[in-house]
């Protein structure tokens, strides 16, 4: 209900809240400047426990501009997006983006403003008191930019219109206040609220994207009823377009568009937007049934996608999501054109329902979503494999990790020193978190936590603690050393088996902590004769234990490891002349970050051992 708290603790421990916003805009799109005017009726609730005296816009075209912070940026850090480069610098007058603001009011009185750079500042006639709402009435008028990065004209397949980040935003402010960030080419943050667009445009071009088409049967382009037709003269058509409870709104439009559907079986509609050609036909015919057969067990596994429709469009400069829709490049072939679905569709999971600020947590929106995705592309073309799927993952990770580059996953995303620190930050050690989870809790409670997780915090703002804290609650086991070590700090995990010494009719070993980070140790004995005991050292900071995840082993249940205690000592109950191999954790799971020490094989030479306890 708009205005009205949310009955969760927030996430610093006082009654939850968010901000809402219902937008109703009104534009006309003139294909042959590319440029568009537009009307913007803003109906802001302030749900917070602040009185707020000004608000703040996103004008995200204005980015596209020689000597804008984005362009800066590009020109300046080590390592380029290879789409930007220097392009920005290069644009012309007509192939630069922009927002002119006409006019704004605040509830029918005009207010004071001024834009600098990405971000338009509003100072209120009137504060907006918590419990209140105001309205903002908006004209302006807006140059579509030459794709260089997500949104844009013209892009590199031959796209007209990929329509994101295109409409003067209201910033968010959450319990750490606003969240005006300028836009140099990383990641968002939006209000959660309603959108309800009209669009004026060339009636020959066909649009798809985000909400739900209101007047189908009277634009056609594949959306009106099975058996209808829809004629149109040379005039423009107007779309009109709602979506409910979401915090942004893209669209795309292209005159070349074949749009098709697909309906998944208890599930969306899903629709298909693209430039058929004859080298992508027949992998945007097989996508359609690879995304029927994925959105089942994509609800089943991590929770139910809630929108009646999805649509996936060709267009931008590779893959990026928004709510019920993505832009992707669509000239692929098959696996790369499925994963790419797979993997912004999922972002409707981790970004379009959980929208964690992904400005701040980046990992928690890509990287799950790359756990996630590395999952369900390995049901649907390695169904019988019982490989890892978050190999790529880790190897991402650990060339980080020792590199000497590595900075925390706390990093703002606009603030690394690198993209690629970046991009494996986010997408690699993100995916690492949960996929390490599953080894400190287990692979079964961790799944379930993320289940949880979802279901309890899905169209709120959702934070690092707030998924761990689902995660302690499923498992009993305390986890704030792995959010604090894992995300917080660089330390790394390092652990070996300092040696192996015969000791008569027993074995003893000896684990070594060598990296900062404390883990729990499944350290696994083979012998011989071909059986396995998995000897379990849990920390004691955990306060608890996972369940036994193998039951072809017999685990041993060995005393908690206080991770002060650089070494751990254990006997094995059998001589060392019977076992075959011993190795830390042999599932992959522990990011150790130096495994060529975790295993003892019997090629090693043995060295006998004298307990001076005895």
């Amino acid at each position: 209900m708009a205005g009205a708290l949310l009955d969760l603790q927030a996430q610093d421990g006082e009654t939850y809240w968010q901000q809402r916003a219902e937008y109703e805009m009104e534009i006309e799109m003139d294909v042959s400047t590319n440029r568009f005017t537009g009307e913007q009726k803003l109906t802001y609730y302030n749900n917070s426990p602040d009185t707020l005296d000004r608000v703040f816009y996103h004008l995200y075209f204005n980015a596209f501009q020689p000597g804008s912070m984005m362009d800066v940026r590009s020109l300046t850090i080590e390592d380029p997006d290879r789409r930007v480069g220097d392009r920005i610098s290069k644009l012309t007058p007509e192939e630069i983006g922009y927002h002119h603001i006409l006019t704004l009011e605040q509830d029918g009185k005009e207010v004071s403003h001024k834009i600098s750079g990405t971000i338009l500042e509003v100072w209120l006639n009137e504060p907006i008191l918590p419990g209140e709402k105001s309205e903002f009435s908006m004209t302006f008028e807006s140059q579509v930019p030459l794709q260089i990065r997500r949104s844009g004209r013209d892009n590199a397949e031959g796209i007209e219109y990929s329509m994101s980040q295109w409409y003067p935003k209201m910033a968010e402010y959450d319990y750490r206040g606003w969240h005006a960030n300028p836009y140099i080419g990383r990641e968002f943050h939006g209000i959660w609220g309603d959108f309800d667009v009209k669009i004026t445009i060339d009636p020959t071009y066909t649009i798809g994207g985000t909400g739900i088409l209101q007047n189908a049967n009277k634009i056609g382009h594949g959306y009106q009823d099975e058996g209808k037709t829809v004629e149109h003269g040379s005039d423009p058509i107007t779309w009109h377009f709602v979506a409910e409870n979401v915090h942004d709104f893209m669209w795309a439009a292209d005159p070349d568009y074949t749009h098709e559907t697909a309906q998944v079986p208890g599930g969306p509609l899903l629709r298909f937007f693209y430039q058929k050609n004859d080298e992508n036909q027949e992998a945007w015919a097989q996508l359609q049934d690879y995304m029927v057969q994925a959105v089942p067990f994509m609800n089943k596994t991590f929770g139910e996608y809630p929108y009646e429709s999805y649509a996936f469009v060709q267009g931008g400069d590779g893959g990026m999501e928004y709510p019920m829709a993505t832009l992707i490049t669509g000239n692929r072939n098959l696996r790369s054109l499925v994963g790419v679905a797979v993997h912004e569709m999922f972002h409707s999971w981790y970004q379009g329902v959980l929208a964690t600020n992904e400005s701040l947590y980046p990992w928690m929106d890509e990287g799950f979503t790359s756990f996630a995705s590395s999952i369900t592309m390995q049901h649907l073309f390695q169904p019988e494999s019982d490989a890892f799927p978050h190999s790529g993952s880790y190897r991402g990770y650990y060339f980080m990790a020792n590199s000497g580059d590595e900075e925390p996953l706390t990093t703002h995303s606009d603030m690394y020193h690198s993209n690629r620190s970046y991009g494996i930050n986010a997408y690699s050690k993100g995916a690492v978190f949960l996929a390490q989870l599953g080894y400190v809790i287990g692979e079964e409670n961790m799944m379930k936590g993320l289940r949880q997780y979802y279901n309890k915090w899905k169209f709120r703002h959702p934070t690092d603690v707030d998924v761990i804290r689902e995660m302690e609650k499923v498992s009993g086991i305390e986890l704030d050393w792995y959010l604090t070590n894992f995300v917080y700090t660089t330390d790394q995990v390092d652990y070996a088996i300092e040696y192996v010494r015969s000791a008569g009719e027993e074995t003893f070993v000896q684990l070594q902590r060598i990296g900062e980070m404390m883990m729990p140790i499944d350290l696994y004995v083979e012998y011989n004769d071909g059986t396995t005991e998995i000897y379990y050292m849990p920390l004691r900071i955990m306060r608890g234990e996972k369940p036994v995840e193998n039951e072809e082993a017999s685990r041993v249940n060995m005393p908690a490891w206080p991770w002060t205690y650089p070494t751990y000592g254990l006997r094995i109950s059998r001589p060392l002349s019977e076992i075959a191999r011993i190795e830390i954790d042999p599932t992959g799971r522990m990011a150790d970050t130096d495994r060529s020490n975790n295993v003892y094989d019997n090629t090693v030479e043995i060295i006998p051992f004298t307990d001076p306890t005895r």
